[in-house]
């Protein structure tokens, strides 16, 4: 879908002119050539920016503003105007104006200016979102989040984002790491700021270095030019460094030097450069085991983990799973474009019973198969993957309990749709790969 931009002006010279520029720029522009024609577009799509002129023939511009804010409380208005004036500048932002603008205009500064009116627009929403979300996980009707432990995460997020503190998130995959970072990014003074994350466990040893602190033109084969590296990219903002034991010991080394003296120097490079970025860290292993093992430097532990933040599987906080359930339901239907209104009560039951050993990564997976899947208006038994256990249970694993063995069957039939590609089916379950070599092991599946 384009963006729309609503021009609102009497002179039919300049809105033909900003019409081409902004046309050229790859906009849809709505016209108005004055104040009841833009009260007129109140009944047609939504503009993502109005540029508003003051002077009307049947009205002032700063009595349309508030009309255009109430009905498009999320648009961007740049106000332009012949004759300015300090009070009509402060005015008109009062009213809820981005920016006031003399006239006459440069083109490359006006397009300069709707470009970050724009982006202005689109920060708003994510932290609006992200806020929404935040709110919706433990409040409201219908709460996302009804346990407790959950509860306490979101409260303890609500306390440290506006901070500039490291954190350490724990937990297996799958439980909302990465949704977690990102609420306490939006809720940071780092807003703003870019967000970047980064799997260490997906970097190839030979290239981490490079990918977290730059590198210079030849430093390694391959080098052809100079690179910046994320630490210096998420300047001002914040990075998510995910999986963290995994990363070499070698570098662990490197990257608490980092953050200790809050400055990087590229790979092969003599000159340092001062970083501003605030560093969250997450692990889906025991911070202790991974100590213990030799994963993770027990110093650089304690440098990321001034918070830590653990996140309970979805098997030991139950109450959650049909509120996300009827979450991921209702995104995921709109989507499709369907109209799906729940679960039947016994498909509701084998979704709150079920263990999710890739927690709440493999729930949203299981209910956006059940949508297409699903025939009717409710989500039955029928739709649900977790619902059939077709495969025969050997005779030596005949005393697992009911969820024990309708996990294992799970396991065994996203081996058998992956040709036993143990990595693919670790990625469809959303488990790690060690995870699904334990529970293979513990159950006794034979690949």
């Amino acid at each position: 879908m384009k963006t729309r931009i609503m021009v609102v002006d009497d002179d039919a010279n300049m809105r033909d002119l900003m019409n081409t520029l902004l046309e050229s720029e790859g906009y849809e522009v709505i016209p108005a050539e004055n104040a009841a024609a833009a009260q007129a577009a109140f009944e047609g799509p939504q503009p993502d920016a109005v540029l508003l002129d003051l002077q009307l023939p049947d009205g002032h511009g700063l009595d349309l503003l508030p009309s255009i804010k109430k009905q498009w409380p999320e648009t961007e208005v740049i106000v332009l105007t012949g004759n300015a004036t300090f009070d009509a500048a402060v005015e008109a932002t009062k009213r809820g104006a981005y920016h006031f603008q003399n006239k006459p205009v440069d083109p490359k500064n006006l397009m300069v200016l709707v470009k970050r009116a724009l982006e202005h627009k689109q920060l708003n929403e994510q932290a609006s979102s992200l806020r929404q979300a935040l709110s919706t996980m433990t409040g409201g009707a219908s709460p996302i989040f009804q346990s407790s432990a959950m509860k306490a995460v979101v409260r303890t997020v609500e306390r440290v984002a506006p901070s500039d503190v490291s954190l350490l998130l724990t937990g297996e995959s799958g439980t909302g790491k990465e949704v977690i970072a990102d609420l306490v990014h939006a809720l940071s003074p780092r807003a703003k700021g870019p967000m970047i994350k980064v799997n260490c466990a997906a970097l190839p040893r030979e290239l981490i270095e490079s990918e977290l602190f730059g590198s210079v033109k030849g430093a390694y084969t391959g080098a052809q030019a100079d690179r910046e590296g994320l630490f210096r990219q998420s300047d001002g903002g914040t990075l998510l460094l995910d999986e963290i034991s995994e990363m070499p010991i070698d570098t662990q080394s490197k990257l608490l030097r980092v953050l200790q003296e809050k400055e990087v120097r590229p790979v092969g490079g003599r000159t340092s450069y001062k970083t501003d970025c605030r560093v969250i860290a997450a692990t889906n292993r025991p911070p202790e085991e991974a100590i213990k093992s030799g994963k993770l430097r027990e110093d650089l532990y304690y440098r990321i983990s001034a918070i830590s933040i653990p996140l309970p599987p979805l098997r030991e906080r139950r109450e959650d799973i049909l509120p996300l359930a009827n979450s991921f339901l209702k995104r995921f239907a709109a989507q499709a474009n369907r109209v799906i209104t729940g679960y039947t009560p016994a498909a509701a039951e084998m979704l709150r019973k079920f263990d999710w050993p890739g927690n709440v990564r493999q729930l949203q997976n299981e209910v956006q198969r059940a949508v297409l899947m699903c025939e009717g208006k409710q989500v039955d038994v029928q739709d649900l993957s977790i619902s059939a256990p077709r495969v025969e249970t050997p005779e030596d694993e005949t005393n697992l309990t009911l969820m024990e063995a309708m996990e294992r069957n799970t396991i065994v039939q996203m081996l058998k749709e992956t040709g036993g590609n143990k990595l693919e089916t670790a990625k469809r379950l959303g488990i790690g790969r060690q995870t699904l070599y334990n529970k293979i092991k513990a159950y006794g599946i034979e690949t």
